[in-house]
């Protein structure tokens, strides 16, 4: 289904808060063709891609009463370029932590990442906008059993306690994978990895385990690779 299509379909869903109120989704206009354009130079490419662009003409974004509003075109607006260079901020909770869109080197519209602050973990949320979607019709349905609640209440306590989610920089360079290697050789020996390719959702890292100043972090040029200063 493509993305139009998925909206639209969402127009006729009723969802009820944690209080009893109903609510729905409300679509926002959509974007000029000088308008998408516009947005285009800000990326790697200067180029969005097709369905990206029919997204857009027919709306920038929606309200979803229980997250701040839904937003498909700020791109770059949200900060931490060092861990996302290129970004589209599609949430907030209100609360200081986001849902970002990760754009790719290559110009492609990756993985949604939910980025919460306290405690400082980056999580993989969906696999792309369109899952993104399925994920927020999930919460409006199914409440505290959702994948996006979840992320919100569980995963990012469990990734800062349990699981930092961090790959050593001595096991990296002795790895097979030929990619990790050749990253970890290019950091110094007081940095860890976080690596997500590939990983499922829900997989993260405690971004903010070493400390809040991160403008030490080094992103892979074209992966979801991560390396982090220990100090």
């Amino acid at each position: 289904m493509i993305l139009i299509e998925q909206l639209k379909s969402l127009l006729n869903e009723k969802y009820f808060s944690e209080d009893g109120d109903e609510y729905k989704i409300e679509l926002n206009p959509g974007l000029t063709v000088q308008e998408i354009d516009d947005l285009a130079e800000q990326l790697p490419t200067g180029k969005i891609p097709s369905e990206i662009r029919e997204l857009l003409k027919f709306s920038n974004g929606m309200e979803f009463d229980p997250l701040e509003e839904i937003t498909f075109d700020r791109i770059n607006e949200f900060g931490l370029e060092e861990i996302f260079p290129n970004s589209v901020l599609l949430a907030g909770d209100g609360f200081g932590n986001f849902w970002i869109l990760d754009i790719e080197k290559n110009g492609n519209w990756g993985s949604i990442f939910y980025v919460c602050h306290d405690p400082a973990v980056i999580v993989k949320h969906s696999e792309n906008l369109s899952q993104f979607l399925e994920h927020l019709d999930d919460f409006g349905k199914n409440g505290n059993k959702s994948n996006l609640d979840i992320i919100h209440e569980k995963i990012v306590f469990d990734i800062w306690s349990k699981n930092n989610g961090f790959t050593k920089i001595e096991d990296a360079i002795n790895s097979q994978d030929s990619t990790l290697k050749n990253f970890a050789l290019t950091l110094p020996e007081n940095f860890v990895i976080a690596d997500l390719r590939n990983k499922a959702n829900k997989s993260g890292f405690a971004w903010g385990k070493y400390g809040p100043e991160i403008h030490n972090i080094k992103r892979h040029e074209s992966e979801l690779i991560w390396g982090i200063e220990k100090k």
